[in-house]
C-alpha cells in the first residue's frame, strides 16, 4: 500500500512524525485531504485549525490543533509547520475552554479576539469537543 511521509512540527518540537495513508488540513483556500500521489501542494494553514493524520499502522487517527503555518506535499511527503500546534490528547480541556470564553468576552490578551477563538475552539475539536 502507497503511504505519505509526513512530519508535523512547532518550532518547540515535532509533534508527530510517520507514514499516513492521509492527511487532511485546513488552509486559507479551503481543506485539503492528501492521499499518496497527490500533486505538489504549498499552502497557508488557517490559523486555528485542525490536521488529521491517518496513520499507515492503523493506530487511532492523530488530531492537532495548529496556528499559522505552512502546509507542503512533494513526492509523498507532507511537511506540517506550525508557528502553534498542540496534539488533541494533550489539550488541557478546562483552560481551552476558559480561553474560548475568554475570547467570546474580548478579553484575548494580545490576540485578536477572532484569532484567539479560532485556536480556542480548534484546541477543543482536537481534543475530540465540539466548541
Amino acid at each position: 500500500m502507497a503511504t505519505l511521509r509526513v512530519g508535523l512540527v512547532s518550532p518547540e518540537r515535532e509533534i508527530w512524525s510517520g507514514e499516513a495513508t492521509m492527511v487532511v488540513a485546513q488552509t486559507i483556500d479551503g481543506q485539503l485531504g492528501i492521499l499518496p500521489g497527490h500533486a505538489p501542494v504549498l499552502g497557508v494553514l488557517l490559523d486555528g485549525s485542525v490536521v488529521k493524520v491517518h496513520p499507515a499502522d492503523g493506530s487511532p487517527e492523530i488530531v492537532a490543533m495548529v496556528g499559522s503555518g505552512f502546509f507542503s506535499v512533494a513526492s509523498d511527503e507532507v511537511s506540517v509547520l506550525a508557528e502553534q500546534a498542540e496534539l488533541g490528547g494533550e489539550v488541557d480541556v478546562e483552560a481551552a475552554q476558559q480561553a474560548l470564553q475568554q475570547a467570546l468576552a474580548g478579553d484575548g490578551g494580545d490576540e485578536q479576539p477572532s484569532v484567539a477563538e479560532r485556536r480556542a475552539r480548534a484546541r477543543l475539536r482536537a481534543a475530540g469537543l465540539e466548541a
